[in-house]
């Protein structure tokens, strides 16, 4: 039987989601403490990966068992620290919580003003931010296209749909929302990146566009830290 898991989690104590041998990963512990409490093997399957101190506040990932799970959510809370299970749910076998995907939603956020330390981890600390020009600009991206340039990494096929981007500011926090079919390794900081470099003059209008136009114009531009990137939820 298939279980489909929504899980939240605190990125500042996680390299990341994906299992790695000698770093505390999400995918590593929750698969330790399943094996432990179900007593066989557990191998997770995740919705995507999440980099290293990247938060999530719904991330989700399926797994098999024929072991009867009632209880296993507050057994696995009673277990794991800084990540909290929020619903275990049934479901096909023909599911899967990575190609069965059809939006995700991420949300960076900034901290404006003065440096505050219990914001560390958390935000990217500015002491200011032109919203105007990022708003200006941030329907450039809508659409699908060869993310080349904004992504890290090697890979066969950098294509995606950014479906909706929206920035909010609510007193001294900026949080800019990604909705997507899928989202690269790094695409979404930097692509607040270049929106900031944009902001700032660094960059034009004409140099982005040809940037998400031309996969064979390459020009290197910010990549902001991962501590202010929330995964939101995922939509099946």
């Amino acid at each position: 039987m298939r279980y489909l898991v929504t899980i939240s989690y605190d990125g500042k104590y996680f390299h990341g989601f994906q299992r790695q041998n000698d770093v505390i990963t999400i995918q590593k512990v929750i698969e330790q403490a399943l094996s432990n409490i179900l007593n066989e093997e557990i191998v997770i399957k995740g919705s995507g990966r999440t980099d290293a101190f990247v938060h999530a506040y719904n991330q989700t990932f399926h797994f098999d068992t024929l072991k009867p799970v009632l209880g296993l959510k507050h057994k696995l809370n009673k277990t794991l620290n800084h990540i909290k299970v929020k619903k275990i749910k049934r479901v096909e076998n023909t599911f899967h919580a990575r190609y069965s995907v059809k939006q995700k939603h991420y949300v960076y956020k900034i901290h404006l003003g003065y440096y505050n330390p219990k914001y560390d981890g958390y935000f990217l600390q500015m002491k200011n931010i032109n919203l105007k020009k990022i708003k200006d600009i941030k329907d450039l991206f809508i659409g699908t296209y060869d993310f080349h340039n904004f992504v890290a990494g090697k890979r066969e096929n950098y294509e995606t749909t950014i479906y909706k981007i929206k920035v909010k500011k609510k007193f001294n926090i900026v949080e800019i929302h990604f909705y997507g079919k899928a989202f690269y390794r790094y695409m979404v900081r930097k692509l607040v990146g270049a929106f900031l470099d944009y902001s700032k003059g660094r960059v034009s209008k004409e140099i982005l566009e040809k940037m998400l136009l031309d996969k064979n114009f390459n020009k290197e531009l910010s990549t902001v830290k991962a501590e202010g990137l929330y995964l939101v939820k995922i939509y099946y």
